[in-house]
């Protein structure tokens, strides 16, 4: 009995021990409190952090934002900045500073707009192939009087004995007609009389001069008017009266619309394109006044049956005269704003300058006569025998055939071109200081070549070419074609 109690008693402090051992104990118990306390308000303390940081953070997205509206001006000029500092470095490079070639450039164009530039073109040109030739453009009923080309090359302008004025393009060819307007419509332009004692010749066109804008377009002829039309419609919009006699040349003053026309009324007339008006006339010419030509400065260069050639300076309204050594001048044309060719019915071109009142050169037999018809020349006519009438017209032929009919430099360079009836175009190339004119090659081209116009970049030319003189018929070659021919220079 006493021994169940024992074990009882002992088993009951057993149970007593585990009780009180497996009891939680205060102390973790508070700890454990402290410790879900403390990571909640870590918990909070964490949140808050992050609200901190992400205020901040957005704090700082909103300065960042006003920094870049700040200074987006700013960050956007320096970066446009270090792009033309790159350039400059590669400009630098290669033509060896900036100043420099600015100022190289500045003066190039200045040079150029003041007539003063050469550029050496003659030099570049190659030798033509055997293969290489005139091709015919556009083609004309009857023989072309007059060829101009546009300022960029693009576009030319031809017309012909039959009137017939055509805007053609260079690259393929392409044709438009200019249409004359009615009477009517003539008269409403300022035309006075537009037939009257002319009235067989008014269609006939003498002269052609295209604008440096390419806007206007000047046609003058026997119906002694200067006809003014609108190259981007065709259409005719002004009619300037006021010559006594067939309007025989044009020209436009380079960068202006400045018209200047020769007529057989023995006068140089003076017009603007723009406000349509009259300006002054220039007398000084004893006979027809035959060619006509100026660069940029205000000074014109005319030649007339007189066998003169007059350089006009028209804000000092004077002139100097150059007489003809022994024929009469047919062309002539500038080279620069202080020499000059010119082309005579001998058969020579001569090289003037401002300075002397004779020829620098004359070159002699610059187109020689035909050789068929140089085996005519010894006939004999001092018997009265009319049977060698035949023979007195081939030679009259054979004579105009060697007029040096048309003469044409390419603007601001070495390179000039002449032609005539005599079966070929020469090239000459014009020495620097007027030291001489020299033969460069000869172009195959039939017909009486009444008219040449050099592309601006030299690479070809233009000529415009008939059976008939373009100023009368005292000579006529069946075998030629009438139009604009068109020859590619190869330059190296």
């Amino acid at each position: 009995m006493n021994r169940k109690k024992l074990k009882t008693k002992k088993l009951q402090n057993q149970n007593a021990h585990k009780t009180k051992r497996f009891k939680p104990d205060s102390f973790f118990d508070g700890d454990s409190k402290l410790r879900r306390k403390h990571d909640e308000d870590s918990i909070k303390s964490s949140d808050s952090d992050d609200n901190d940081l992400v205020a901040m953070e957005n704090d700082g997205d909103e300065l960042v934002d006003e920094e870049t509206v700040a200074e987006k001006k700013k960050r956007v000029a320096e970066a446009y900045l270090e792009k033309l500092r790159e350039a400059a470095r590669r400009e630098e490079d290669e033509r060896g500073g900036i100043e420099d070639g600015v100022a190289r450039m500045l003066q190039a164009q200045q040079l150029e707009d003041s007539g003063r530039l050469r550029k050496l073109i003659a030099s570049r040109v190659k030798a033509p192939k055997t293969t290489d030739a005139f091709q015919l453009l556009v083609k004309h009923r009857q023989s072309v009087t007059a060829v101009v080309l546009s300022e960029d090359d693009f576009k030319g302008f031809s017309a012909s004995k039959d009137g017939y004025i055509v805007h053609w393009d260079i690259d393929n060819g392409k044709t438009e007609t200019y249409v004359w307007p009615t009477e009517e419509i003539l008269k409403s332009h300022g035309a006075k009389d537009p037939q009257g004692r002319a009235t067989k010749r008014s269609k006939h066109v003498l002269a052609l001069a295209v604008s440096s804008d390419g806007r206007y377009l000047a046609s003058g002829g026997f119906d002694r008017h200067i006809h003014l039309w609108d190259t981007r419609t065709r259409e005719h919009i002004q009619a300037f009266p006021g010559h006594k006699g067939p309007v025989s040349c044009l020209t436009f003053r380079h960068g202006t619309s400045e018209l200047f026309s020769g007529s057989y009324d023995r006068t140089i007339k003076i017009w603007n394109a723009e406000d349509r008006s009259y300006i002054t006339t220039l007398f000084g010419h004893q006979s027809d006044v035959l060619t006509i030509d100026c660069l940029r400065k205000e000074r014109v260069l005319t030649v007339g049956r007189d066998r003169t050639m007059h350089l006009w300076k028209v804000p000092e309204e004077s002139q100097l005269v150059f007489r003809a050594p022994a024929s009469s001048l047919e062309c002539c044309c500038f080279i620069n704003n202080d020499e000059f060719l010119s082309g005579s019915d001998d058969g020579s071109i001569q090289h003037w300058s401002v300075l002397r009142k004779k020829p620098l050169h004359i070159i002699k037999n610059a187109h020689p006569s035909l050789t068929h018809f140089n085996q005519v020349q010894s006939c004999d006519l001092s018997n009265g025998n009319l049977d060698n009438l035949d023979h007195v017209s081939e030679m009259v032929d054979s004579s105009a055939c060697s007029w040096v009919s048309s003469v044409a430099v390419c603007r601001g360079s070495d390179l000039a071109a002449s032609g005539a009836g005599n079966g070929v175009v020469r090239l000459w190339e014009i020495e620097n200081d007027a030291k001489g004119v020299h033969p460069l090659f000869e172009l195959p081209l039939v017909g009486y070549v009444n008219s040449l116009a050099f592309a601006k970049s030299g690479k070809f030319l233009v000529a415009g070419v008939g059976k008939e003189p373009r100023l009368g018929r005292w000579g006529s070659l069946p075998a030629a074609r009438h139009g604009v021919a068109v020859f590619h220079l190869q330059l190296s």
